[in-house]
């Protein structure tokens, strides 16, 4: 186990140095200020993670880098006299009086305050001054002060603020009229009250409360990573023409150039296809596109969807053309529906069921689903698969299953019932359900493959929705892990009941598919289905991601909210959408492993912005809802770019009346 010196020069090196912050002074001091005396008990082993921490009063100790950048930012050369406000835990102050002469800093909840005075005592500081108090108003008693640190966004950079700088001082404030959102400004104190302003970064902070902030509690205060975006980047002028120079060009989706991208795939066993969004039309109809071809040319017989498994068997079993019982339920009938239930899914399930038609049943492709939210209908399916082979054991599941069906209006209710002691949790009922299963599988295999292989993905299924649900509330990299995990797990038990040389099509978003290795994901501790598929597989894995610069979106302003058709902004410019737009291309496929000559791949590889809708979208706060940092070669192998892409559409069931109720999507 690595000691805090350890992790504190790692955080130095990875996280502060190379993302260039040189100020000596500054990576100095935080080498030397101990995080983790200013961080909760509970999160003393996170504490040099490269992410924000949670202290108290819905308040964060802010992501190490962004302490550096904002101290740097303040170019101090040592002995100067300092204000903080919103002193938090306490961390940033260390930081400062490292290298100032003395640090006052304010801070409106007295906890906190309480907390930091006693973490600052604790750590040894002697140059620093806590109050408990308004920070809007700043210290008039101590002023004028050589620099100011804000750490908390405002409305507006506060006057009294202002006047509490010496000539020549600076302050760095986040300013934003977004309380979610903010720019980093610098403001520097000249000559008969003159002030000068730079606009350095666009960041995230928790606002700032107070008579010159926000007047009174904001929701939902952020506690995502801020992320640091700069203005003016260096950006190479022919990247756009490289992209040109380089890529398969296309007007329509329908007329993509496939050829070589299917010589590229080559033996390629698993080609996951992503996606930039979960309703643009475009991706749904070039990804089906891309998978006729691979069924057709290179025998894939499994198609893998980011779905749950119980209604992709509605699919499978119409595909495959499977004598099974109408069901009372319609597939892909919770939120979001539009996902799968629509024209673009429909048309393809149609051509699957053509295509297996006159194959042998064993040679047939069938539709498989990987995710891990249909808690509930898999526990029924497990029950009506054991009334049929072991009416014993089906009262045994029915028994251990009611542990869950209190909650079955709302999975995420029970996780928190779970975690707060108000609720037994059901773990230990459910693994016994999935152990008993396996342990009869022999029995059980050798009277029905193909529902035992259900009966059994169901199984893990409700295990792993059960502990998804409780972990949820620990945060958000615990709960992603999992789910990615149980979709890697799935695709390689349907891989293994296909039989040796099995080949599977994933169809998921791109923050799937694509490696985490490559992106911010990575830093934060996560880890995707991309990433499991590259270790697992190999070069026999092949990442495609897709990308679109705006037009229209199926999408929602909220979980359970209603599907609405959204305009999709223009991209930021220091994405790599932005990049591909500039191409003037309407369309194009571009290869992305490196390769001799293939300079694009070079300049591609500098990090840049990349941008994810999933089901929910929110244009207001894009590039703080939808934006994260990636390496674009690194990630995929292939991009397809569309430049102005629409709305799937939603899938009406009037539409498709006379189809047999086995038919995925009902009558």
């Amino acid at each position: 186990m690595p000691s805090y010196n350890d992790l504190r020069k790692e955080m130095v090196e990875r996280q502060i140095r190379a993302r260039g912050v040189r100020d000596p002074l500054v990576l100095d001091a935080m080498g030397r200020v101990p995080r983790e005396h200013f961080v909760p008990d509970h999160l003393k082993g996170q504490a040099y993670r490269d992410r924000p921490l949670p202290i108290d009063a819905g308040q964060t100790i802010s992501q190490p880098y962004i302490v550096a950048y904002m101290i740097e930012a303040l170019a101090l050369n040592g002995g100067e006299k300092v204000l903080e406000i919103g002193a938090g835990s306490g961390y940033a102050a260390a930081v400062l009086a490292e290298i100032a002469g003395e640090v006052f800093a304010i801070e409106r909840h007295g906890t906190l305050a309480s907390r930091a005075t006693a973490a600052l005592q604790d750590a040894g500081y002697t140059n620093v001054h806590i109050f408990h108090g308004d920070g809007t108003r700043g210290w008039q008693d101590e002023a004028p002060f050589d620099a100011i640190l804000v750490s908390a966004g405002a409305p507006f950079v506060p006057e009294t603020l202002k006047s509490q700088l010496a000539r020549g001082g600076r302050m760095v404030v986040p300013v934003g009229s977004d309380p979610r959102a903010q720019e980093l400004v610098r403001v520097t104190r000249r000559d008969k009250g003159q002030f000068d302003r730079e606009d350095l970064a666009d960041v995230r902070f928790v606002p700032l409360i107070g008579e010159q902030g926000w007047e009174g509690e904001t929701e939902e205060a952020q506690t995502a990573p801020p992320r640091l975006i700069q203005h003016h980047p260096r950006q190479t002028e022919g990247l756009p023409r490289l992209i040109r120079t380089f890529a398969e060009p296309f007007e329509e989706v329908e007329n993509a150039p496939l050829d070589m991208m299917m010589e590229r795939i080559g033996d390629a066993r698993v080609v996951l296809i992503g996606e930039a969004s979960h309703g643009t039309s475009e991706f749904y109809r070039i990804r089906a596109l891309i998978t006729k071809r691979l069924i057709e040319e290179k025998g894939f017989t499994i198609v893998a969807a980011e779905a749950d498994w119980p209604d992709a068997a509605r699919i499978d079993h119409y595909v495959r053309h499977s004598e099974t019982p109408p069901s009372e339920w319609q597939a892909f009938a919770r939120f979001p529906t539009w996902m799968w239930r629509n024209e673009e899914v429909r048309a393809f399930a149609d051509w699957l069921h053509e295509w297996n038609a006159p194959r042998a049943p064993l040679t047939r492709v069938g539709f498989y689903g990987l995710d891990l939210y249909s808690l509930f209908k898999s526990t029924l399916a497990i029950i009506e698969y054991l009334e049929d082979v072991d009416p014993d054991l089906a009262r045994i599941a029915r028994q251990r299953y009611g542990c869950l069906s209190p909650w079955e209006a709302d999975p995420a209710a029970y996780g928190h019932a779970a975690l707060t002691g108000a609720y037994r949790n059901c773990e230990n009922d459910v693994t016994a359900m999935l152990i008993d299963l396996m342990r009869k599988r022999q029995v059980y295999a050798l009277r029905d493959g193909e529902r035992f292989l259900d009966a059994t993905q169901n199984a893990a299924l409700v295990a792993n929705a059960e502990k998804y649900y409780r972990i949820m509330y620990y945060g958000s990299r615990a709960s992603w892990n999992l789910r990615d995990d149980h979709m890697f797990e799935t695709l390689l038990n349907v891989m293994e009941f296909h039989g040796e040389g099995a080949r599977a099509v994933v169809w998921a978003h791109n923050s799937h598919i694509g490696d985490a290795r490559a992106t911010e994901m990575s830093r934060r501790g996560e880890r995707n289905l991309g990433e499991l598929c590259a270790r697992g597989f190999g070069r026999e894995s092949y990442r495609i991601g897709m990308g679109t610069d705006h037009g229209t979106v199926a999408a929602a302003s909220d979980w359970n909210g209603p599907m609405e058709v959204k305009q999709v902004r223009p991209s930021h410019p220091q994405s790599y959408e932005r990049q591909f737009h500039l191409s003037g291309l309407a369309g194009l496929i571009l290869p992305l492993r490196p390769e001799p000559g293939r300079d694009v791949v070079t300049e591609l590889s500098k990090p840049r912005l990349e941008r994810a809708i999933g089901v929910i979208y929110r244009p207001e706060t894009e590039l703080a809802s939808h934006y994260f940092e990636a390496e674009l070669p690194r990630q995929f192998d292939e991009y397809i770019w569309v430049d102005t892409t629409s709305a799937v559409m939603p899938l009406a069931t009037g539409q498709i009346r006379g189809l047999p109720d086995t038919y995925p999507f009902g009558t």
